[in-house]
């Protein structure tokens, strides 16, 4: 794109008006009208009042800006495989003519519309600002821009110098155009991304992702941004409700528990100390009338969550996979990671969540009878997990018959699983099931796996604190909350009685709340 075309766009509707406007303009002179230059602002402005939303969309930096405070936490928190920093001097002529460049190649892999998302993090550092001089200085920044690449865990408390001989972390030192730089990048990756690229296009993608247990891994991202969109989806449709109040808090304990990110449980028990508070129990109409209400502003998984893109749960196409996957990941994770004495809580409460909050009726219908089938309580957890993983395949297997007429996604079809490939020893002969094998995998699967990429020292780094791994990952068989409590929590929800009067009075002292549930600090 030239750079006159920004010019353009800009200027041409102030000539059509112009134009159009020469002959109204001067009759309403002669007839005695006034103010033509204000009646041709006023069309000008009707006419690029509607177009100001795409015009705002096209100029948006796509890099992001990060500093000295905040450098660190960013790379620790991005899901991203690589990163690339652009350090510059706002002051600089070279920069400012190289912004757009790199613009275009951020474009590509930044922000909630990119188009090969979690990939690659572009950013940038303003070495003219003075809180980022020393940040500069041990990145031995010797001209602008300059540009480096390396995993995000080896810039967390880094340095760089240019006689360094080992380092993961590399100049780029052929990226002075946009085409220049995205050529590096893919012989970095072995990708042949193009600046012309649209989402779900040219994706380097393996056909089946699931075929690779180690992929599991990347779904720990898709689990928080599951978790974030379940409950803005709830929020949105105005789900809770006096007779839904309870399956939520119920979810809530659950979450609290057992959710794999540690943000998540964190946002999750914010959310449930407050929540008499936000949604008082004798007044349900506060929240439901309030369209800004206070539970609306809670973050469950953080503040930059959801991301708006999926990892291991990224379909081919913008409508498969991603929520629904996302959300039977977060399902599998919580059961296998429950003790036997909280397997029949968290039976009903995954039922229960899926019945009131599951917005697809037919996937509800038939989810709901999946569980009405069920005629003893569950007292093991090990069975739990097994029922759950039996209900996700007679989903597939109506998917399956589904697919028949045509496939719903080509490059992630249906399957009865764990397949033969994943899982070998699962499979007694063509039908039957080896349910011990099964109960291995799943709990390897979605335990240890699920939470290895981040565990991973390899990948995020000897000299990450713990922080950055307990900000995402817990103990994967510890009980994080007492679920006692938990269901006193929602016993007091549904009786509305002298539990929910204590219950109510606890939150009011959340310090003590907090301290008395010392488990915030371990999840």
């Amino acid at each position: 794109m030239s750079r006159t075309t920004p010019i353009l766009s800009i200027f041409l509707p102030i000539i059509i008006v112009l134009l159009s406007s020469s002959k109204t303009t001067s009759s309403s002179s002669l007839n005695g009208g006034g103010g033509g230059s204000r009646s041709i602002l006023r069309e000008f402005y009707k006419m690029t009042k509607s177009s100001s939303n795409k015009i705002n969309v096209d100029l948006v930096d796509r890099a992001v800006d990060i500093n000295a405070t905040n450098f660190d936490s960013t790379f620790k928190e991005t899901p991203a495989a690589f990163a690339i920093v652009e350090f510059f001097a706002h002051w600089c002529p070279a920069c400012r003519n190289y912004k757009p460049h790199y613009e275009k190649v951020a474009r590509l892999f930044n922000g909630h519309e990119a188009v090969h998302p979690g990939i690659v993090l572009m950013t940038r550092v303003d070495c003219a600002q003075k809180i980022n001089n020393k940040l500069c200085e041990k990145f031995s920044v010797s001209h602008y821009p300059m540009l480096f690449w390396g995993p995000p865990s080896k810039f967390v408390s880094a340095r760089w110098e240019s006689k360094q001989e080992k380092s993961e972390i590399r100049v780029i030192d052929d990226g002075r155009t946009d085409e220049r730089l995205l050529n590096w990048i893919n012989k970095q990756l072995g990708s042949s991304y193009a600046l012309a690229d649209r989402k779900f296009e040219n994706e380097n993608i393996a056909p089946n992702v699931s075929a690779d247990p180690s992929q599991i891994a990347r779904a720990v991202y898709d689990v928080e941004e599951a978790t974030a969109y379940a409950l803005e989806f709830i929020m949105e449709d105005k789900m809770i409700k006096p007779e839904t109040r309870g399956a939520f808090l119920k979810f809530l304990q659950l979450l609290v528990a057992h959710h794999p990110s540690r943000r998540c449980r964190k946002g999750s028990a914010d959310i449930l100390v407050n929540f008499d508070e936000v949604w008082p129990i004798d007044k349900p109409e506060v929240a439901m009338d309030e369209e800004n209400s206070a539970l609306v502003n809670f973050q469950i998984c953080g503040k930059d969550i959801p991301r708006g893109y999926w990892m291991f749960c990224r379909g081919s196409k913008n409508e498969t996979r991603g929520f629904s996957c996302g959300l039977w990941v977060l399902l599998h994770s919580i059961s296998v990671k429950i003790q036997d004495g909280e397997s029949q809580f968290a039976f009903t409460t995954i039922c229960g969540f899926v019945h009131h909050f599951y917005n697809c009726q037919e996937c509800r219908e038939h989810f709901d009878d999946i569980c009405k089938s069920i005629r003893r309580p569950f007292t093991k957890s090990r069975d739990l997990a097994l029922w759950l993983w039996s209900a996700h395949n007679k989903i597939n297997g109506r998917l399956i018959m589904v697919e028949a007429l045509g496939p719903i996604d080509p490059m992630f079809p249906k399957a009865i699983w764990p397949t033969r490939e994943l899982c070998p020893l699962c499979h007694n002969g063509h039908i039957n099931w080896n349910q011990d094998e099964v109960y291995k995998f799943l709990t390897t699967y979605y335990g240890t796996t699920l939470t290895s990429i981040i565990k991973d020292r390899n990948l995020l780094g000897n000299e990450v604190s713990d922080g950055a791994v307990e900000d995402l990952v817990g103990s994967t068989n510890a009980l994080a909350v007492p679920m006692g409590a938990a269901l006193a929590i929602a016993i007091a929800s549904c009786t509305f009685g002298a539990l929910a009067c204590y219950w109510r009075s606890l939150q009011k002292t959340r310090k003590y709340f907090l301290s008395r549930f010392h488990f915030l600090k371990n999840i």
